[in-house]
C-alpha cells in the first residue's frame, strides 16, 4: 500500500510539541473535531491546487486506533454495552484494534453503494438473502471524506442528511430489513469556483475554513521542496516525520480523554450565547458547535475550563458559513466586532466540583475567612462599576451597526434575496456616461424567484430543478438492460426475470443441479430505471442599446439574473448572459452556476450605442451549440429581451431575420420579451419571435419580476 503524505509534514500543520502549536486554520479545525465527533465534522473552501485532499489523507494516519470484534463489518465499538452490530456472532470473537477508516465518498457514487445492498454473489450463487454493507458501514466510527462535495449529487446528499442527523443508516429493500449505527466525522473539500454547496448541507458542517496557496515566496519554496523529497523516497521522507506524528497522535488520544473533565461555565455559556447573538446566525445549532468546539479546544490545549480564547478560536471556525445570508455575502467573521463582543477580561474560572472549596455555598473561590463576622474577599468587588461589566457585550452589540464593515445592509454590491414590502429598495441611478456614450447600470435588490420547471423529463446534468431519467434519484422501475451499458443492474427485477423464463418451460440445460439453481441468461438483465432532477441552461440575451429605457431594461435584467443565480445555485442550473450594444454583442455572463463569479461578471453592466440584434442571435446560437457539445443531454432556454429594432450593420432587418431563423433551426424553446414601448409601435419584436419560432410576450417595461414570471410561465 502506498505511503500518504503525512499530516504533520502539509506547511501549516507543523506540529510544535513544545508549546502544541503551528497548527493553521485548517488543520486545527481537522484536529478538534476529531477530538469530538460530536461537533459536526469540517468543509475545507479554497481554490485548486491548496492540499486539500492531501491533509485530509494524511489526518487518517495520526488518529488513535480503534478497538472492534474482529469479525463485526460494522465497526461497533465492544466496550459500549449499548452498541449493537447486524453481525450479532461478533460479540463472541476476539477483540482487536486497527486504524481508523478514511473513506471516500465518490461524487458519481450509487445509492446502493452508500447505503449497502443484497450481496450479489451470495444470491447467486447459494440463493442466500445477505446483506453487504455500504460505505456508511464502513465509515462508523471513522472519517467519511467526500471530494467535491458541491457536485455531490442530489439523492446522496439526502442520505448524508439522515445519517449525520440521527447516526443511524435504515435499509429497507430488496427483501434486506437492518439498521445499523453510522457515526462519522463527515469531512468535505470543494472548489466554490465549481459551484456552491446546497444550504441543508452546508449547516450540517460544524466547521468550515477557507484555504489559499501562500503568497510568500519563501512558503512556496518549501511546499515544493518537500513535495519534491517525498515523491524521490516516501519511506525516508515519512520516517523524518514519524516523532511528531507519533506525538501528535498521543497528543489527540489524551485531549479524548480529558473532554469530559473540561468545565463549561455559565459565564463561558452566556458568552457564546452574547457572540452568536451578534452575528445573527439562525437557530441554536451555531451556539451548540460553538460551545462543543470551544470545550474540544480547551481539551487541546490541555485546560480544564473553557476560556475567552477557547471561544475565539471555536467563532472563528463554528460562524462563518453560518452568517451568510444569501450567496453573495462575502464568507468570513468581521475579528474586529468578535473582539469587542468578548471583551478584554478573561472569563472567571469556574468552580472545580472536586474541590471542596470551589463548592462552599457562600459561591467565593477562597475559603471563608477566620472572622466570622468579615465579609469573603470577593464581596468587596460587589460594587456598581463591577455589576455593569457584564453590560459592556451588549453595548458592543449595539454599536456594531456603526463599524464600517461591509454587510448585506450596507454593502451595495450584496443582494437582500427578499427586501421588506413595506420598504422596497428604490432603482439605483445610472452612472455618468463613458467613454462612447456608454453607461453602467446596477441591479436592485434581489429577490427570491418562483420555482419553474422545464415540461417533459429529460436526461440532462443531475440537479434540483426539473424531472429526469438517469443513473441518480429514487428508483422508479426496471428495464431491459442487454446491449445497455448505462445504468445499476436491478437485481431482483433480474432474479425475477430469469424465474419468470423457467417458469414458463426451462430447459434441461437450463438447470444447474438438483438443488434448483439455474443459469442467468444476457435476456434476463434488468437495469434500474432512476428518476431524479436535472439542471438546466438559461440564456438571456439583452438589448443593450442607448435609451434611458434601454438603462432601466438593463437595471431589471440584472437584477432578475442575480435572483435566479441565488436560486440556480440551491439547484445547480447555469445562467448565462449576451449583451449587445455598438457594433458587437458581448458574452457578459458565460454559463455557470458560481453565484460569485456571476456577482463579480455583473457588477457592471454596459448600455447604449446602436443595436447589433444579428450580433447577438448569432452569439446565443454559438454559445447553445457549444454547451450542446459539452453536454447532449442539457436542456436551455433562450429569453430574448429586445423591442425589435435592428439599426447596426448593413441591412441591419434582413441580417437579424436570417439570425433569428439559425438560431431556431436550433430546436431551442425560446421567448422574446417585447420590450416596444411609446405610442407608436411597429411590433418588430412579434415579426422577430415568429421567424425565431419563440413565444412572443409583449411587455412595455420588463420588470425584474415580470421577467421571472415570463421564464416561470414558459417553461412551468
Amino acid at each position: 500500500m502506498p505511503l500518504k503524505y503525512p499530516f504533520s509534514a502539509v506547511v501549516g500543520c507543523e506540529y510544535d510539541p513544545t508549546t502544541a502549536s503551528g497548527l493553521d486554520d485548517m488543520g486545527l479545525a481537522l484536529v478538534l473535531t476529531s477530538i469530538s465527533p460530536a461537533i459536526g465534522g469540517v468543509l475545507v473552501r479554497g481554490e485548486k491546487g491548496t492540499a486539500k485532499s492531501t491533509t485530509v489523507r494524511g489526518l487518517a494516519e495520526v488518529l488513535p486506533w480503534i478497538d472492534v470484534h474482529e469479525t463485526d463489518r460494522f465497526s461497533a465499538d465492544p466496550h459500549d454495552p449499548t452498541a449493537t452490530s447486524p453481525d450479532a456472532a461478533s460479540g463472541t470473537t476476539a477483540v482487536v484494534s486497527r486504524p481508523v477508516r478514511l473513506v471516500e465518498l465518490p461524487v458519481g457514487a450509487t445509492e446502493d453503494r452508500v447505503l449497502g445492498s443484497l450481496n450479489l454473489e451470495k444470491a447467486l450463487t447459494a440463493g442466500a438473502v445477505e446483506f453487504e454493507p455500504g460505505l456508511l458501514a464502513r465509515a462508523h466510527r471513522g472519517l467519511l471524506y467526500v471530494d467535491e462535495v458541491n457536485l455531490l449529487h442530489d439523492h446522496l446528499v439526502d442520505l448524508l442528511l439522515d445519517a449525520a442527523a440521527t447516526g443511524q443508516v435504515t435499509v429497507e429493500r430488496d427483501g434486506v430489513s437492518l439498521g445499523h449505527s453510522a457515526r462519522f466525522v463527515l469531512i468535505g473539500t470543494m472548489n466554490p469556483e465549481e459551484g456552491e454547496l446546497r444550504p441543508q448541507l452546508l449547516d450540517r458542517f460544524g466547521l468550515t475554513v477557507e484555504v489559499a496557496a501562500p503568497r510568500e515566496p519563501a512558503l512556496r519554496v518549501e511546499v515544493v521542496r518537500r513535495r519534491l523529497a517525498f515523491d524521490r523516497d516516501p519511506a525516508e521522507f515519512a520516517a523524518a516525520y514519524a516523532s511528531s506524528q507519533a506525538e501528535l497522535t498521543r497528543r489527540v488520544a489524551e485531549a479524548r480523554e480529558c473532554l469530559d473533565a473540561v468545565t463549561l461555565g455559565d459565564a463561558a455559556l452566556l458568552k457564546i450565547a452574547e457572540v452568536c447573538a451578534a452575528f445573527e446566525v439562525d437557530g441554536l445549532r451555531a451556539d451548540i458547535v460553538t460551545a462543543r468546539t470551544a470545550v474540544a479546544h480547551a481539551a487541546w490545549a490541555g485546560r480544564r475550563f473553557v476560556t475567552r480564547g477557547d471561544i475565539r478560536a471555536a467563532a472563528l471556525l463554528a460562524l462563518p458559513h453560518r452568517r451568510r445570508r444569501n450567496p453573495f455575502d462575502a464568507p468570513g467573521l468581521d475579528e474586529d466586532l468578535l473582539d469587542r463582543i468578548l471583551g478584554d477580561d478573561e472569563l472567571p474560572e469556574p468552580p472545580d466540583p472536586t474541590d471542596p472549596a470551589d463548592t462552599d455555598p457562600t459561591g467565593t473561590d477562597e475559603g471563608p475567612s477566620d472572622d466570622p463576622a468579615s465579609p469573603p474577599e470577593d464581596s468587596l468587588d460587589n460594587t456598581p462599576e463591577s455589576a455593569d461589566e457584564p453590560h459592556d457585550a451588549p453595548a458592543a452589540v449595539e454599536d456594531a451597526p456603526d463599524l464600517d464593515t461591509p454587510g448585506p445592509a450596507t454593502d451595495p454590491s450584496v443582494a437582500d434575496p427578499e427586501p421588506p414590502l413595506e420598504t422596497p429598495a428604490p432603482p439605483r441611478a445610472p452612472q455618468p456616461d463613458g467613454p462612447g456614450g456608454c453607461t453602467t447600470v446596477q441591479a436592485e435588490h434581489a429577490y427570491r424567484p418562483r420555482l419553474f420547471t422545464v415540461d417533459g423529463v429529460g436526461e440532462g446534468t443531475p440537479g434540483r430543478r426539473s424531472r429526469a431519467l438517469g443513473a441518480s434519484g429514487r428508483r422508479v422501475g426496471a428495464s431491459p438492460g442487454h446491449g445497455s451499458a448505462s445504468g445499476s443492474v436491478h437485481l431482483v427485477e433480474t432474479l425475477r426475470a430469469a424465474a419468470e423464463r423457467h417458469a414458463g418451460g426451462p430447459a434441461a440445460s437450463d438447470l444447474a443441479g438438483s438443488r434448483g439453481r439455474f443459469t442467468l441468461h444476457p435476456a434476463d438483465l434488468r437495469t434500474a430505471v432512476r428518476e431524479g432532477r436535472e439542471a438546466n441552461l438559461l440564456l438571456f440575451c439583452v438589448d443593450a442599446s442607448g435609451s434611458m429605457a434601454a438603462r432601466r431594461r438593463m437595471t431589471q435584467v440584472k437584477t432578475a439574473i442575480l435572483s435566479l443565480l441565488t436560486d440556480a445555485y440551491r439547484r445547480r442550473d447555469k445562467v448565462a448572459m449576451i449583451s449587445f450594444r455598438g457594433a458587437d454583442a458581448h458574452l457578459t455572463l458565460p454559463p455557470t452556476g458560481s453565484v460569485e463569479i456571476a456577482a463579480a461578471l455583473l457588477g457592471d453592466l454596459p448600455a447604449g450605442g446602436r443595436t447589433p440584434l444579428a450580433e447577438g442571435l448569432l452569439m446565443a446560437g454559438a454559445v447553445l451549440r457549444r454547451e450542446r457539445l459539452r453536454d447532449p443531454r442539457l436542456r436551455p432556454l433562450l429569453v430574448l429581451v429586445t423591442d425589435g429594432r435592428a439599426t447596426a450593420g448593413a441591412d441591419p432587418v434582413v441580417r437579424s431575420r436570417q439570425a433569428a431563423a439559425h438560431v431556431a433551426a436550433l430546436g431551442v424553446p425560446s421567448v422574446v420579451v417585447d420590450c416596444e414601448d411609446g405610442p407608436l409601435r411597429f411590433g418588430l419584436a412579434r415579426t422577430l419571435a415568429t421567424h425565431l419560432r419563440a413565444e412572443h410576450v409583449p411587455m412595455a417595461q420588463v420588470s425584474a419580476t415580470g421577467l421571472v414570471d415570463v421564464v416561470s410561465g414558459r417553461v412551468a
